[in-house]
């Protein structure tokens, strides 16, 4: 389920980014009580929980990319309109600090997509760790 968000209030998106991340935050804890250890094997589908999880991760990388390119999109356009805008008018300083401060909201919403690889990384080595003997080869590529 994806978090509301507006890329126009950047601490709204930056707060709805962290609660879509809240899965990859928690992973080790979600593998941990869903998995079962030696002596409860046969109780729970473990095959059917990786493969729930897995989804669920897939999911959220998904709608959080899908969520940061859209707010680097609109970040850029205004952008472009500030920059035109301040060639016009280049004295006017409130300009001028609306341009600077898009420039490194977009520089920031850049970086996002750094941050996701980390945790999108951290993520599945963790959930490769725990699930890997539930399937066969080629099963899922993890």
């Amino acid at each position: 389920m994806a978090a509301p968000y507006s890329c126009h209030d950047f601490l709204g998106f930056q707060d709805a980014l962290k609660k879509m991340r809240d899965i990859d935050d928690k992973i080790i804890y979600a593998l941990n009580t869903s998995l079962p250890t030696e002596s409860f094997k046969g109780q729970v589908d473990s095959e059917q929980t990786c493969r729930d999880l897995y989804g669920k991760l897939r999911v959220g990388h998904k709608q959080r990319e899908e969520a940061i390119r859209n707010c680097i999109m609109v970040s850029a356009e205004s952008l472009k309109e500030l920059r035109e805008k301040r060639e016009a008018q280049p004295d006017d300083m409130d300009l001028n600090k609306k341009f600077k401060s898009e420039q490194r909201k977009l520089r920031v919403l850049q970086s996002e997509l750094n941050v996701e690889d980390i945790v999108k990384d951290r993520s599945y080595k963790a959930f490769n760790e725990r699930c890997r003997v539930y399937f066969r080869a080629g099963d899922v590529a993890l």
